[in-house]
C-alpha cells in the first residue's frame, strides 16, 4: 500500500474517534455508567480501556520514531503477524468477545467524565505520531503491550492501535443502541 495513502486513513480515522468522543461528553452520567450486565462494561470503561492501551502505545511508538534514522519508504507491506493483529480488531458485524489483560480491563474501577478528555488528548497525539512518521520508514519496529520481545512494525502498530479503537467505538454504540431500545 501507499505511505501516504495509508497515513492518511489513519489520520482520518483518528478523527472520526475524536468526533464520536465528543458527543459523548454531553451524554448524563447515566447513559455514561449503565450496563448490560455486571460483566459488561458502560461507556466510560470502554473508553478508559482505550486510554490503557494508548498510555502503553503512544510513549513505545513515540519512542521508536525518535530512535529511528530510517529513511520514509513510498510503500509500506505489513508483516504476518502485524496484519494478522490489526485485522483480528477490525470491527464486525457482530462483535466477538475478547479476554483483555488485568491490567487494561477498568470494569468497575473508579471513572469520571476526564476518561473522555484523555482519549481525545491521545488520539490527538497518535495523529501527531502519524504525521512525525511520514519521516521515517514504517518498517521500524515497535514493543507490544503482549511482550518487549514481541514487535511490530510501526506500519502494523498504527492499524492495530487504530483498528482497536474502532472496534471499542463500535461497542460504545451499539450499548447506545441498546439503551435507546431499552
Amino acid at each position: 500500500m501507499q505511505t501516504t495513502a495509508l497515513l492518511e486513513n489513519l489520520l482520518f480515522e483518528c478523527s472520526e474517534v475524536v468526533s464520536e468522543l465528543e458527543k459523548l461528553k454531553v451524554l448524563s452520567w447515566e447513559t455514561l455508567t449503565r450496563r448490560k450486565d455486571m460483566q459488561s462494561w458502560n461507556i466510560l470503561e470502554c473508553v478508559e480501556h482505550l486510554n490503557r492501551y494508548g498510555a502503553f502505545y503512544l510513549p513505545a511508538i513515540e519512542k521508536a520514531i525518535q530512535h529511528s534514522s530510517s529513511r520514509p519508504k513510498s510503500h509500506f507491506t505489513g508483516g504476518w503477524l502485524g496484519r494478522y493483529f490489526a485485522k483480528s480488531m477490525l470491527p464486525k458485524a457482530k462483535l466477538n468477545k475478547m479476554k483483555t489483560f488485568k491490567d487494561k480491563n477498568p470494569l468497575n474501577a473508579p471513572l469520571d467524565k476526564s476518561v473522555i478528555d484523555i482519549c481525545i488528548a491521545q488520539q490527538i497525539k497518535m495523529k501527531e505520531l502519524i504525521d512525525r512518521s511520514r519521516q521515517v520508514s514504517l518498517d521500524l519496529r515497535v514493543s507490544t503491550s503482549l511482550s518487549n520481545l514481541l514487535k511490530l512494525k510501526l506500519g502494523d502498530t498504527f492499524q492495530f492501535v487504530i483498528n482497536h479503537n474502532l472496534r471499542h467505538m463500535e461497542q460504545i454504540r451499539n450499548i447506545l443502541m441498546i439503551q435507546e431500545n431499552i
